[in-house]
């Protein structure tokens, strides 16, 4: 196996033409610099340099060797940058997971802004509901995770896992416009109701069942879709009523009314990451850009 740093040296007289001038621009002697030469003459097994009067003219063998050792002073030069970038938080490629509304309402404008700024992060997105999202990144599928919980069934980090608040979304009572104008947002009130709901097992399906529990009734469910513009679809049909975070309703279509519900229900959103990955100057320069992102969205949706 060939010497990287003893290629290095050849390019370097190649370049300079002599060892004493190799040995003072490294500040090394020039019997170390001829050592180093001479191991690697015999790791070649080939002569690489031959005696030009004062000077030494490398063979055949010893230009085409000195051109992978340029080569290499590149790469490792390249290197060398790459690290202080990363070093930095200023460069890299991560991988994130967002719940579907964050992904389209955060996620989005994050990916264009860093194109647009043309810097060297980069993102790979995976949409998954929170607890996949947590699981993700626990086994280290993904590198950081934008996740929700709700004030009527919180989260807490799991071990190993740091969590940082971005803000809270009020939760809307969906219901068709063909009610009267004075109808109320109490839950109570809605237990004859049909009820579009997310998939059973899911945090926003909990989330349901928690608020309707409180309000002292079990929701006869119709409809089970995480899709919220579908939810909101069967709303403005009569097909029934839905808790829809605020997020989700900047498309509502016609034929829908909301309401504060009563009891009342926000969603806190969070960006979670690895206890490990804290140190990660990228990820933290990433996961400071999303908060910055998070929070321009999230108090534009503050209020129904």
């Amino acid at each position: 196996m060939l010497d990287a740093r003893r290629l290095q040296l050849l390019a370097d007289l190649e370049r300079l033409g002599t060892i004493a001038a190799v040995a003072n621009e490294l500040r090394q002697t020039a019997s170390g610099v001829s050592m180093q030469l001479s191991a690697l003459e015999r790791e070649a097994g080939v002569p690489l340099t031959e005696r030009q009067g004062r000077r030494l003219r490398l063979t055949a063998a010893g230009t085409q060797l000195a051109r992978h050792g340029r080569d290499l002073a590149a790469v490792l030069t390249l290197a060398e940058l790459e690290l202080d970038s990363l070093r930095a938080g200023s460069t890299g490629k991560y991988r994130i997971a967002a719940f579907p509304t964050a992904a389209r309402t955060i996620v989005a404008p994050l990916s264009r802004h860093l194109r647009d700024a043309g810097g060297a992060l980069d993102i790979e997105l995976d949409v998954l509901e929170p607890d996949d999202a947590v699981e993700a990144l626990r086994a280290g599928r993904v590198d950081a995770a934008i996740v929700h919980s709700y004030s009527n069934l919180p989260r807490t980090a799991p071990d190993g896992l740091h969590l940082e608040q971005l803000g809270s979304e009020p939760v809307l009572l969906a219901i068709p416009d063909t009610e009267p104008a004075d109808a109320t947002g109490a839950l109570r009130n809605r237990s004859h109701e049909q009820w579009m709901a997310a998939p059973d097992g899911t945090t926003c399906q909990r989330m349901l069942l928690q608020a309707c529990a409180t309000a002292g009734f079990e929701p006869a469910v119709a409809v089970r879709t995480i899709d919220y513009s579908v939810q909101l679809a069967l709303v403005a049909a009569g097909a029934g009523v839905a808790l829809v975070p605020r997020m989700a309703v900047t498309e509502a279509p016609a034929g829908v009314t909301f309401r504060t519900p009563n009891p009342e229900v926000r969603r806190d959103v969070a960006v979670a990451m690895r206890q490990s990955s804290l140190s990660d100057a990228g990820l933290r320069a990433l996961v400071d850009t999303i908060t910055q992102h998070a929070t321009r969205v999230l108090e534009h949706h503050a209020v129904p």
